[in-house]
């Protein structure tokens, strides 16, 4: 664990402490410092929980782009078998932001669709840092007309700051392949589970979450804007993007409230990026269990099913 978030500088202090005792000891083996190392290391596991007890939603933004969260490819590497990435819009390019491909969830054949940010800066500028151009969503339009040629269920991994604004993909018509992918996933006859892993920003998510079920992992983050571009507009002044993030209602659990989204999935303790193994692995639970949810509705019940969950959307919470 080497990238520390803003608010947890305390508990960095008191994990580095704890390191450098056993470095120490490594180095000269008359040293006993277990004790005094196991002490910081409780510690430090009960500083974590009080600064993960009650996040801010500002905070929870800073959780859900931590550098070191999982992103799609891990996702599809742990949960998925016999995965075949399918690549290209047939139409201008291959658009590296979105991967996607056939594959196997628990021996159920699927159509896997996702957001990738990438790694590292090598991989995060090839990537886009997960930010998609209308090729990317052309692309998923393909797989998701494939998937309902073939009756597969499709599952999406949300994770993007949004769609990328650039000048050449506006040329290419961005907005309208973003209308398209959402219209796409209102239409197909197959069940559409979505999972936002990190951000869901703006419409570039909403052309991947138009589902029939949409789980946020706990500290994810689902909105219409970022809490900066917010803030830039409401106030004239991004820093002011902590007052955003608490009127945007960004958060899972503000969200599961007005409708928006079905289910939370739990997190491990200060995050999916410190346990990314048991994260995914709940992830592919959860999904699993919304898949089986869905699993004996016709093809016309899922159309409706979907359409009737937008159309109810906000009616839970408006009060609150």
């Amino acid at each position: 664990m080497t990238n520390y978030l803003d608010f947890e500088k305390p508990l960095a202090e008191i994990e580095g402490k704890a390191e450098e005792l056993r470095a120490l000891a490594r180095t000269n083996e008359e040293m006993d410092v277990e004790a005094e190392a196991t002490a910081l290391d409780k510690k430090a596991a009960d500083l974590l929980r009080d600064l993960y007890k009650d996040l801010t939603p500002w905070r929870k933004c800073q959780v859900a782009r931590h550098p070191e969260r999982p992103h799609c490819r891990d996702y599809i590497e742990q949960l998925f078998s016999e995965y075949t990435p399918l690549a290209g819009d047939r139409n201008f390019a291959d658009d590296l932001a979105v991967m996607g491909g056939l594959a196997r969830l628990d021996d159920t054949p699927v159509v896997v669709i996702g957001h990738e940010k990438g790694a590292d800066t090598k991989s995060r500028i090839e990537r886009n840092f997960g930010m998609a151009r209308p090729e990317g969503y052309r692309k998923a339009i393909r797989l998701m007309e494939l998937a309902d040629k073939f009756n597969l269920p499709v599952v999406t991994l949300v994770d993007t700051p949004g769609a990328y604004p650039g000048k050449g993909a506006e040329e290419r018509g961005q907005s309208e392949a973003i209308a398209r992918a959402t219209e796409k996933c209102l239409q197909i006859g197959v069940p559409l589970i979505s999972v936002v892993i990190g951000e869901g920003g703006s419409g570039g998510a909403v052309a991947f979450a138009s589902a029939n079920r949409v789980a946020m992992l706990e500290h994810s983050i689902y909105s219409v804007i970022s809490p900066e571009g917010c803030a830039s507009i409401l106030w004239k002044d991004a820093e002011k993007m902590r007052e955003a993030a608490e009127a945007l209602r960004l958060t899972a659990q503000d969200l599961t409230k007005l409708g928006v989204a079905d289910r939370i999935i739990n997190e491990p303790m200060g995050g999916a990026h410190r346990d990314p193994k048991k994260a995914i692995a709940d992830v592919g639970k959860a999904i699993s269990a919304m898949l089986k949810e869905l699993g004996n509705q016709s093809r016309e019940d899922l159309v409706k099913d979907r359409r009737q969950k937008f159309l109810n959307m906000g009616d839970k919470g408006l009060a609150a």
